[in-house]
């Protein structure tokens, strides 16, 4: 029976995967593109999916994130390469930390909040269940970017109106 670390780190290879294809098609000449006022630039989108998996390494080493004692601050990608290996170290680090974790600590809270603000406060588990929906839900905007630049949009769960290899 598989265990609920290991269908994680199973979820996290696969999902990098589909991310790292997203990842790539990134042109660099449009990295301050929006498509809206109100929408993070392509960069700062593809900066948030990239480092997204190391949240699985501080949702396992800490109780919390609180803005208030920890301003967030962006990666500073200046390029598709800059970007991917950021992504992959992010990757390798949240890999690591759930491979050395001990399944009990998926059981422990951890609290996301701005000083006394608390937006979420739940098991570890969840959090990290929640950290996976945010890669899918940021890369998908990140499609829709990609698409209005009329970029090619690579494969994920099955083929896409210009890639049918999966």
């Amino acid at each position: 029976m598989i265990t609920p670390k290991e269908m994680f780190l199973k979820e996290m290879n696969e999902e990098a995967q589909v991310t790292q294809k997203m990842l790539e098609r990134i042109p660099e000449e449009k990295f301050g593109w929006k498509p809206h006022q109100k929408s993070m630039s392509l960069i700062e989108l593809s900066n948030h999916i990239a480092e997204l998996p190391s949240w699985v390494e501080m949702i396992l080493t800490t109780s919390e994130l609180d803005f208030s004692k920890q301003p967030y601050e962006p990666n500073d990608a200046s390029t598709v390469k800059d970007l991917i290996d950021f992504f992959e170290d992010c990757l390798d680090r949240g890999k690591h930390k759930l491979t050395q974790s001990d399944e009990k600590e998926l059981m422990n809270s951890w609290t996301l909040r701005d000083g006394e603000i608390i937006f979420n406060s739940a098991k570890k588990w969840e959090f990290i269940r929640h950290t996976f929906c945010q890669i899918t839900h940021h890369r998908a905007q990140l499609g829709v970017y990609l698409r209005m630049l009329d970029v090619p949009i690579p494969s994920s769960y099955g083929g896409s109106a210009d890639d049918q290899s999966f």
